[in-house]
């Protein structure tokens, strides 16, 4: 007997493509999918008749930076007037604001302010999500989101993936070579040895961190059995990709300026090209990530929002990927897959979610509308008939 039988349903597993299964049932036994397509009399302890609804996978935001307090108004109407993001950040602004704003909170106070958003996104469907550090930037204050990332798992049905962002920033009162070593000899080893996060993630810019740096954060990381993603090429080209995806990346996120080299180190490694409308929206940014070479070299291509105080306020998974068909020219089949199969690879979660097959997470949602394309067509006012995580609706 299984726990739930899903009837009368229209599944797109996500698994390896975007199409639509022969199968009308999904079976759900301990938390996880049993099989899809069994009798649709088969017994169960409860069972829901999807209508003919379409049935997907839980969606999967695989870069976030919801964890923060404050806000960034002022700043935004600043870059309304002209001024630049780097502009911002070089007078002491930017992502430096917010870290004022987190070290003046408790964690209390950081689970308090970061709910309201993570529940907007779960009202859409989102079944895991990824969140970062990096508005600490001293060991204390880093520990200290990490630990509050950990308090929101206790308030949400959503799985939460930790990632440990300690070179997001360099923090005012240290040169970034002192903080890095910071980063390195400190914050690194205490947050694998407290297992607060399951991967290490860096800036790579010209008024972040460097290319050398890069290299020495992921070689340390892996040592310690983290995974490495990384922020580069989304003002300027530096090398970093291609460094991070031969030092083996799980993800390289932005790449507005990545090149063919960098795409093709990518497809070598199996690393994810996770783009980031909202990001190049709110900044009004005009070089486009290279989708084409993505898509020549089968690079898998994740959809994200990015959501964060500074430049992409956006806690809406539906928006942005509605702006990844418009902005960047992303076809409905690799959005629907970018937030799903390849968000949860970008994540090294592609065994457990992101697609319907017997195994995986039974995190699913049912939409009443009349295919999946129409969550990249309409803009707004669409919200799922349903939403299961771990095969219990919430």
């Amino acid at each position: 007997m299984y726990d739930l039988l899903v009837k009368n349903a229209r599944i797109y597993p996500m698994e390896s493509d975007a199409a639509l299964s022969p199968a009308r049932t999904l079976a759900v036994s301990a938390s996880r999918i049993a099989a899809l397509g069994v009798p649709d009399d088969s017994e169960a302890k409860e069972v829901f008749d999807a209508g003919d609804r379409v049935v997907l996978p839980g969606f999967v935001d695989c870069h976030t930076h919801a964890l923060y307090a404050g806000n960034r108004v002022a700043e935004h109407t600043l870059k309304l007037r002209g001024a630049s993001y780097a502009e911002i950040t070089g007078a002491g602004g930017g992502i430096h604001t917010t870290v004022r704003a987190v070290r003046a909170a408790d964690e209390a106070q950081l689970v308090q302010e970061t709910l309201p958003r993570l529940q907007a996104l779960a009202a859409e469907g989102v079944t895991t999500v990824e969140i970062k550090s990096g508005y600490g930037l001293s060991i204390e204050q880093e520990l200290k989101m990490l630990h509050a990332i950990q308090r929101l798992r206790l308030h949400l049905n959503m799985d939460i993936a930790a990632t440990f962002l300690g070179a997001h920033a360099v923090p005012q009162d240290k040169s970034r070579e002192e903080y890095f070593q910071e980063v390195l000899d400190a914050m690194l080893p205490a947050v694998a040895g407290q297992k607060l996060a399951e991967s290490v993630d860096i800036f790579a810019e010209s008024f972040a961190f460097t290319t050398d740096e890069v290299r020495q954060l992921f070689t340390a990381a892996s040592r310690l059995g983290l995974h490495c993603r990384i922020h580069s090429d989304q003002l300027s080209h530096m090398g970093a990709t291609e460094a991070a995806a031969t030092l083996g990346a799980l993800s390289c996120d932005h790449l507005e300026h990545a090149s063919e080299a960098d795409v093709q180190a990518m497809a070598r490694a199996g690393s994810v090209a996770v783009l980031l409308p909202g990001a190049f929206y709110f900044l009004r940014a005009t070089c486009k990530p290279p989708v084409e070479l993505f898509r020549r070299h089968r690079v898998p291509m994740a959809v994200s929002t990015d959501l964060n105080p500074g430049t992409s306020p956006i806690a809406s998974l539906l928006t942005v990927m509605h702006m990844a068909a418009l902005l960047f020219g992303l076809t409905p089949d690799e959005i629907l897959l970018g937030v799903t199969q390849h968000a949860a690879r970008a994540l090294g979660r592609e065994q457990r979610v992101g697609c319907l097959a017997p195994g995986r997470h039974a995190d699913f949602v049912v939409w009443d509308m009349p295919a999946p394309e129409f969550l990249v067509y309409q803009l707004g006012g669409l919200k799922p008939v349903a939403v299961f995580y771990k095969g219990k609706k919430t």
